[in-house]
């Protein structure tokens, strides 16, 4: 008796539907936030008040290509800190 061969199309459709769903799920949504924040931080303007990676809140006294100078604190202690340590502005 011969045997029933299966689709080799059909075996890989659970694997091709969990990359879809991982897909619209996590990746995309990520791609949109990551957008975002490089919008936000082209955006930037002195006066602005940021948060960093690192939960630091300032605001900003300067802007140059690569890192911002913020103002912390009540004192004028200032810091320089990359844009890519930019987590989000706060309002």
């Amino acid at each position: 008796m011969p045997t029933a061969q299966s689709n080799p199309i059909l075996s890989f459709l659970p694997l091709i539907v969990m990359f879809v769903v991982f897909y619209f799920l996590l990746i995309r949504p990520q791609q949109k936030q990551q957008k975002a924040l490089q919008a936000t931080v082209q955006n930037l303007k002195k006066g602005d008040k940021i948060v960093t990676s690192g939960g630091i809140i300032g605001i900003i006294a300067g802007i140059q290509d690569d890192y911002v100078v913020i103002k912390v604190g009540d004192s004028d202690t200032k810091l320089e800190i990359l844009k890519s340590a930019i987590s989000g502005k706060r309002e």
